[in-house]
């Protein structure tokens, strides 16, 4: 098994895909190309920098795709929100999936801050 398959910012931002995915069959039909598309990428695009970042053989790659991972994560935010706006998702839905993101987050700042400041090439 992958060593980024053991961290828990990888493991958080799995959870998050398989909630946004469950959510997202939910939508109307007419936001299968639109909103229900671009949430599943932006969510998958989390934990796939994650893993790529960590494959990379230098810390400034690694912590470039985690950044890249967090703009990802940002994105997801925005669009549950514009998903709530348009009554595509609950209130408990929402409660939720804020609170993976909130833990995604707080993990992953703490990724990029180990990287930063690890005594690594």
């Amino acid at each position: 098994m992958a060593a980024y398959k053991n961290l828990e910012a990888w493991k958080h931002s799995m959870q998050l895909v398989k909630e946004i995915y469950i959510l997202t069959k939910m939508f109307p039909k007419e936001e299968m190309y639109a909103l229900s598309s671009q949430l599943k990428r932006a969510a998958v695009s989390v934990p796939s920098n994650i893993a790529e970042g960590c494959g990379r053989n230098y810390k400034k790659d690694t912590i470039q795709f985690l950044h890249i991972a967090r703009g990802s994560l940002y994105e997801t935010e925005t669009q549950v929100e514009i998903a709530r706006m348009n009554n595509f998702i609950q209130e408990g839905e929402l409660a939720l999936l804020t609170t993976i993101i909130t833990t995604c987050m707080k993990t992953l700042n703490g990724l990029i801050s180990y990287y930063e400041k690890a005594d690594l090439k």
